[in-house]
């Protein structure tokens, strides 16, 4: 059921239809209950520091309104960072927001969670289709933070774009495994690698997609998501409703905004990645935007001047396992079984598609890092290295018809070939 909706085919949304369709959709909705809000992080664009204030206003009638941001396993936020999320400052925190709720998601705090029951070995099976692999787990505990069961109702409030683990990000991925435990983070992320990025990213029915829906059917508190559709940083869509249909149709309209149909395939890309990605665990989405529409052989170069860091919670395991693609992974199962599956599947995002020829990994697209990470940190990583202050950008530039891209702001916009 949809409860409002509004689409800007072309372009924005004006303020007034913004304001219009979030008080058609929430407005008396959760009178005297109490409301958990799930939010994303600041490597997702939403104009949140628009949106916060009008929500908090349009539900005014709950009996207690949280926040809590859907991290998975980025690190948690700073108060100050938190503050900066929604847009508000310390003196509104503590006199106008002061009974409002705002607060991170912790994955590996076993006291923070709780268990929905078990997702056994047939239906892990009957979800992975082909794609099922013995290296999935035979049983999945699905734990979400216990603060879920302890409100009337969860609030979603994200956008939706292409998304390299789930086909299209938003709807029941702020639970799963956006506030969810470790055993569903790294279940659905091994998933998606066994897919692959090309075989997944903005495809709206895929695996993972089929594993989150059927992980939230257990959830008992009741779920409204508003789904929102972000253009250059403006808000296109807003579609608020039940948790499967309002995220459908922000898909939907995703794959009408952000998806790039090519040609032909391109050589080089110079991949920019923005500062909101501050490592590489998230900057990476420079490679997985870009790698359906790049010629096997063909090189993608993530180039982020700002970043120094490869990830700040996994970091130790990816340096100890560097980038490989999947086939590498599964022919040396033994060595690699006991790391993490969601380092492993994020290694297998990073480096691309590829096989293996006699016991030697061959990738299909070379990754270059042009970032503050040293040559020898890239090498021991399985990365090319490219010093990012010998870049000329407007070298970059116009080169379409050449097979080279400039791509300024990588990340969100999918890039894919034509049929």
């Amino acid at each position: 059921m949809i409860y409002s909706q509004a689409y800007s085919p072309g372009g924005s949304l004006d303020e007034s239809t913004i304001q219009e369709t979030l008080v058609r959709g929430l407005e008396g909705q959760f009178t005297n209950q109490k409301v958990l809000a799930l939010i994303p992080d600041h490597t997702r664009t939403l104009p949140l520091p628009a949106l916060f204030p009008k929500v908090v206003e349009i539900l005014r009638n709950v009996r207690q309104l949280d926040f809590m941001v859907a991290l998975g396993t980025h690190p948690p936020l700073t108060e100050e960072q938190l503050l900066q999320l929604v847009g508000i400052t310390p003196k509104e925190r503590s006199d106008k927001y002061r009974k409002i709720g705002l607060f991170n998601h912790n994955w590996d705090d076993p006291s923070r969670l709780a268990s929905l029951g078990r997702m056994g070995q047939d239906e892990i099976k009957q979800i992975a289709g082909e794609r099922w692999h013995p290296s999935l787990p035979e049983e999945i505990d699905i734990r979400i933070n216990k603060l879920a069961l302890e409100y009337d109702h969860i609030l979603i409030i994200g956008p939706t774009f292409p998304h390299e683990v789930v086909g299209f990000s938003g709807g029941g991925k702020y639970i799963f495994p956006g506030i969810s435990g470790p055993d569903m983070i790294n279940a659905t992320h091994w998933l998606g690698a066994l897919v692959g990025v090309v075989g997944t990213i903005g495809i709206k029915d895929t695996p993972v997609r089929k594993m989150i829906h059927a992980a939230t059917s257990r959830l008992p508190t009741p779920v409204t998501v508003a789904a929102l559709v972000v253009d250059d940083q403006l808000l296109a869509g807003i579609y608020i409703g039940e948790m499967f249909g309002a995220w459908s149709l922000a898909a939907d309209s995703s794959s009408q905004r952000h998806i790039r149909w090519c040609d032909k395939p391109f050589q080089r890309v110079l991949s920019r990645a923005p500062e909101m990605y501050d490592e590489l665990w998230t900057a990476a989405k420079a490679m997985y935007k870009m790698e359906p529409a790049v010629a096997p052989g063909g090189e993608v170069i993530i180039f982020a001047p700002h970043l120094e860091v490869v990830s700040h919670v996994h970091g130790r395991h990816i340096y100890e396992i560097g980038y490989h693609t999947l086939p590498y992974f599964l022919n040396n199962w033994e060595q690699y079984k006991n790391v993490p599956l969601g380092v492993l599947a994020h290694s297998t995002h990073v480096r691309g598609s590829g096989v293996m020829v006699n016991g030697v990994e061959k990738p299909n697209v070379r990754v270059t890092l042009a970032s503050k990470i040293s040559p020898e940190d890239c090498a021991r990583l399985n990365l090319g290295y490219m010093d990012p202050a010998k870049i000329n950008l407007e070298s970059w530039k116009h080169r379409e018809d050449e097979g080279i891209l400039y791509v300024p702001r990588a990340g969100e916009i999918l890039y894919r070939l034509k049929p």
